[in-house]
């Protein structure tokens, strides 16, 4: 397993009250907790920047963090983010914060630490670019949006 480096961005709260965490062994992301002091009230259609409180350091250049919403807070009130999947790159050493949405026609209030997100940490191959004049032949082509039926 490999380690993650997470600082404290916030000084009114304690290390362990905003650290990401696994909830189960099987897991695949850690909860992210909302780093608030106040309950912050998110109004349908409403956007809001949400801090974490934390700032991370990934081990190596080929990883990338991905913050995705939870399933609960999306499916039961319609809260998601704003920028569907956040991108946390290799050398970005700031604050992560959440840009949640209210897609639902229900007022929502965030509470302080309450879980919000989750983050993945990845592998990413990064690629070498190369111009060409024709891509080679598969047997969808060129169809999208539906063209392998429902």
């Amino acid at each position: 397993m490999g380690k993650l480096k997470i600082k404290l961005m916030r000084n009114h709260f304690k290390l362990e009250e905003v650290l990401p965490e696994y909830k189960t062994v099987g897991s695949a992301g850690m909860d992210l907790k909302a780093a608030l002091t106040d309950p912050a009230t998110i109004n349908p259609g409403e956007r809001k920047l949400i801090p974490t409180g934390i700032a991370i350091a990934l081990d190596h250049e080929e990883e990338v963090g991905l913050v995705y919403p939870r399933s609960g807070l999306s499916t039961k009130f319609g809260i998601a983010l704003a920028n569907g999947v956040g991108v946390i790159d290799s050398d970005y050493r700031g604050e992560i914060f959440c840009p949640l949405i209210n897609l639902s026609d229900q007022m929502y209030v965030l509470n302080p630490l309450e879980r919000m997100a989750q983050l993945v940490i990845m592998p990413i191959k990064k690629v070498e670019l190369e111009v060409v004049d024709d891509l080679e032949a598969t047997c969808r082509g060129e169809g999208g949006f539906g063209s392998t039926g429902k």
